[in-house]
């Protein structure tokens, strides 16, 4: 993978995760978080909990660690992040919303500032 592409990869990941791996893996641990999302095979785990325990993994490495796996989770994180943002609900109250959940099981709190 070329270093341009890294870079590009690293910008929008870093756009698209606004939690820290601390805060994000306290969110991890919660009920909330395990509440939501698509869940596929016999774990009993969703994909964006898979995902999250990822991206704390991803936030932990120096970026010279970092392997083209990672790039790979970190392009997809921003894919979802962005279409999925996109879906906002229209009622105003999203503090407590499924969406908000899943969002921040891929590393995004849409009311962080």
């Amino acid at each position: 993978m070329a270093d341009d592409d890294r870079d590009t990869i690293t910008k929008d990941f870093d756009e698209a995760v606004n939690m820290s791996a601390a805060e994000l893996q306290r969110w991890l641990d919660s009920d909330e978080s395990q509440s939501v999302g698509q869940k596929s095979g016999g774990s009993g785990e969703s994909t964006g909990h898979e995902s999250g325990r990822r991206i704390v993994e991803i936030l932990r490495k120096e970026k010279g660690d970092l392997t083209d796996e990672d790039y790979a989770h970190m392009k997809k994180v921003h894919g979802y992040v962005k279409r999925h943002l996109a879906q906002e609900p229209a009622k105003e109250d999203v503090e407590d919303s499924r969406w908000r959940y899943s969002l921040m099981n891929w590393g995004h709190d849409p009311l962080k500032k």
